[in-house]
């Protein structure tokens, strides 16, 4: 069965998009199909990228992977930036965004990083919890469409960017240092999140800004 969780389907048709999943089956031959028929895409979470993406080794912390996911997303990515679609990203999607451009992965935080918080999902946290503040940078799009340079978020991932891919900026940390945002300064909107915003706002609407702008820009982009 391929499925996407219900909140990122919920998120983009709240603010006015069409969403359509597409299963990760895709290959070279159908991206040019894709690009004439979507307007932006968005990255949803879901299991650990293959290392050998990034120039590592598995080891022994790495979760479950989908090598056949990771081929489809991270093939169009490049892709779908070159021609200037939107594209927002989201724990999984931030990170694939990275590793696509050539970034890399702490592949476990407590393994690499001990002294950092506890971001992962623990038994008896819901995902839409609040677990940490990030910082903005100030002078960040995305500081500018969520209006705010400090936010409460919530957290449901072991791993993270370790070093940004070609022409990302990191625009976010946490408290411990954990890069929670991305974005491409050089494209008309690819922003990515280590968070979940789609599963914050049935109860926090400080994130509808965030898919109200990618679903601004994808309309944007059509026209």
């Amino acid at each position: 069965m391929h499925s996407v969780g219900e909140t990122y389907v919920r998120a983009i048709h709240h603010v006015g998009g069409t969403p359509v999943i597409l299963p990760p089956v895709m290959t070279a031959a159908d991206w040019p199909l894709l690009l004439a028929r979507l307007d932006g895409l968005l990255l949803s979470g879901g299991e650990d990228i293959q290392p050998n993406r990034y120039g590592q080794q598995p080891e022994s912390w790495l979760g479950g992977v989908d090598t056949e996911r990771d081929a489809a997303e991270l093939g169009l990515i490049p892709l779908l930036l070159e021609h200037g679609l939107p594209l927002l990203g989201i724990c999984r999607g931030h990170q694939a965004l990275n590793v696509g451009l050539g970034g890399t992965l702490y592949q476990d935080l407590h393994a690499h990083l001990p002294d950092a918080l506890e971001h992962a999902l623990v038994p008896g946290r819901r995902i839409e919890q609040i677990v940490h503040d990030v910082t903005l940078a100030e002078d960040s799009r995305l500081a500018e469409i969520l209006g705010a340079t400090r936010l409460a978020v919530n957290s449901a991932h072991h791993q993270a960017v370790q070093h940004p891919g070609a022409g990302l900026r990191i625009v976010a940390h946490a408290p411990d240092g954990v890069v929670e945002a991305t974005e491409h300064p050089a494209h008309p909107f690819c922003l990515s999140v280590q968070w979940h915003p789609e599963a914050m706002v049935p109860q926090e609407a400080t994130m509808w800004p965030l898919f109200a702008a990618f679903i601004a820009a994808a309309a944007a982009h059509t026209s």
